[in-house]
């Protein structure tokens, strides 16, 4: 018999358990971690730290994690994993508001033109759900006064009509019909760092 075959055969071990331990130690350790990390590093305890509290079940404080997490990525100019991260917490948490400007700000500076769209519907649903129209109201106009995509004004100026905003949409319009805003970023790497 051969050495493979002799390993097949044998009986499986016992899968040997953890030592049990105390998230909140761990969870300590990551914040230790990020503390002490440069900056450029700082992302990655917290996101695990957000990993280790949704494992646990204390969902808010996973968001939390998440969130510091994307402030310091994007701080940092780490754009994708900041993405990255903004789509664990739309799968933890879809409603979340803020979160879902901020997924519609990377794809516009990624020029992801299809995930900006459907962010920016998820956007705007999710702000009327939780009454915050006001404010995205704001960001929507900002997006399209800085997009040199057509689509995407014509959806802000729908989306702005459908928060109840129609002086901000008619504006978005007349860009539409101009081309853009005079305010239009065309540099697309000038476009990334903006948004």
């Amino acid at each position: 018999m051969s050495a493979l075959s002799n390993w097949l055969r044998r009986k499986p071990e016992e899968p040997r358990e953890r030592p049990p331990t105390n998230w909140e130690e761990e969870l300590d350790a990551f914040e230790a971690e990020a503390l002490r990390a440069p900056r450029a590093f700082q992302g990655t305890p917290l996101n695990r730290a957000g990993d280790l509290c949704l494992r646990a079940g204390d969902r808010v404080r996973a968001l939390g994690y998440y969130g510091r997490a994307i402030d310091v990525l994007l701080g940092d100019g780490q754009r994708e994993a900041a993405r990255g991260v903004a789509n664990k917490i739309i799968r933890v948490h879809p409603e979340a508001i803020r979160t879902l400007c901020t997924l519609t700000w990377l794809d516009l500076g990624s020029h992801h033109m299809a995930t900006a769209l459907m962010h920016l519907r998820d956007y705007v649903a999710a702000a009327q759900r939780g009454k915050q129209e006001h404010l995205a109201v704001d960001q929507i106009s900002a997006m399209a006064r800085v997009t040199p995509d057509g689509e995407f004004l014509t959806a802000a100026a729908d989306s702005l009509d459908h928060l109840g905003f129609a002086e901000h949409a008619a504006e978005v319009r007349e860009w539409v019909r101009a081309g853009a805003s005079d305010d239009v970023i065309t540099d697309p790497d000038d476009l990334a760092a903006y948004c």
